[in-house]
């Protein structure tokens, strides 16, 4: 038996384990992604209504307002809440480098989300390692640095933690990228976070390398999120079929990252159809929370941030005619 057919093996009777440990953790670590029973999920989907979703804010969408000091950590659940009227959170570690294990720190995080009805949905983490680092021991390294993250989700009350799987893989190569995602994903199961992998550059942003790697972990709490913008471009335009992609890691997804850049005058992003996607999202069964990312730079980060929303609510129910 060849290593990779031996971590194929253990991965699969590690994921089958962790589906009947999950099946009793409650609604807000589910298996939707492997379970949902919806229509036949393509990027050319058939016209038909798009189904309900909630809506959340991802950081990054005022990581200029962060960085400026404009903006604390502490105060992102009341300004989703307040300024966007927005219910649920993604946060980006960036923003709270040293606090994964600031128990005071995220006690207080959590209050405040929880005092303006805001739900904790997950941490993106950065800068904390390479998954699929050659050598074995810093794929360890990574492995532990990234613990800590899914410590401090846990004491937030989110689902989950978006994770960069490395540039270290491929396709037909995602051996030791499997190695390091597993042993995160049942660290994960024990403390009811889901660890998702974004579509986030390198290896991530290539289809065939990001579900190889997800059928490799075969573990139900490894999944994506998939991001509607991040794939490669050439001369401006995108490299690869988006829709097509998106479709094709939706039935994994634990979450969805509605990534926009422009709006033309109809109020409709200028470089992805959402409504596409959206029904795209809505034939995979997935009615948890997108989050928005404004990315553009012809809107402020709260304009943008409100365009996103508004667009978003506007198609939630609508018919989707193709």
């Amino acid at each position: 038996m060849s290593r990779h057919e031996s971590l194929s093996r253990r991965s699969f009777l590690r994921g089958a384990a962790a589906g009947g440990a999950l099946l009793g953790l409650g609604s807000g670590f589910s298996l939707r992604g492997s379970l949902a029973l919806g229509a036949e999920v393509t990027g050319k989907p058939k016209p038909g209504k798009i189904g309900d979703f909630k809506i959340s804010l991802a950081e990054w969408s005022l990581h200029k307002a962060l960085f400026a000091k404009k903006l604390d950590n502490l105060d992102f659940p009341k300004v989703a809440r307040e300024e966007f009227g927005i219910e649920g959170v993604e946060y980006v570690n960036q923003f709270f480098k040293d606090k994964a294990h600031d128990s005071a720190y995220l006690k207080d995080l959590k209050k405040r989300a929880d005092d303006h009805g805001v739900t904790n949905v997950l941490i993106m983490i950065d800068g904390e390692g390479d998954l699929s680092a050659p050598e074995k021991a810093a794929r360890g390294q990574a492995v532990e640095n990234h613990k800590k993250w899914v410590d401090a989700a846990a004491a937030l009350g989110c689902h989950a933690i978006r994770v960069n799987t490395g540039s270290h893989y491929s396709k037909s190569d995602v051996a030791n990228a499997a190695e390091a995602c597993s042993a995160l994903a049942d660290y994960g199961v024990k403390h009811k976070i889901h660890v998702i992998c974004e579509n986030h550059g390198g290896p991530s942003s290539d289809p065939d390398a990001l579900l190889a790697l997800i059928k490799a972990v075969n573990n139900p709490s490894f999944g994506t999120l998939p991001d509607f913008g991040n794939f490669p471009k050439a001369d401006g335009k995108y490299a690869i079929d988006v829709y097509d992609a998106i479709a094709r890691m939706m039935p994994h997804a634990h979450g969805v990252s509605a990534k926009s850049y422009d709006f033309n005058d109809k109020g409709e992003e200028s470089n992805l159809d959402f409504a596409r996607i959206m029904k795209i999202v809505t034939d995979a069964g997935y009615h948890g929370f997108v989050g928005i990312e404004y990315e553009g730079g012809g809107l402020g980060e709260a304009e943008g941030i409100k365009a996103t929303k508004k667009l978003l609510e506007s198609l939630r129910g609508s018919e989707y005619r193709g």
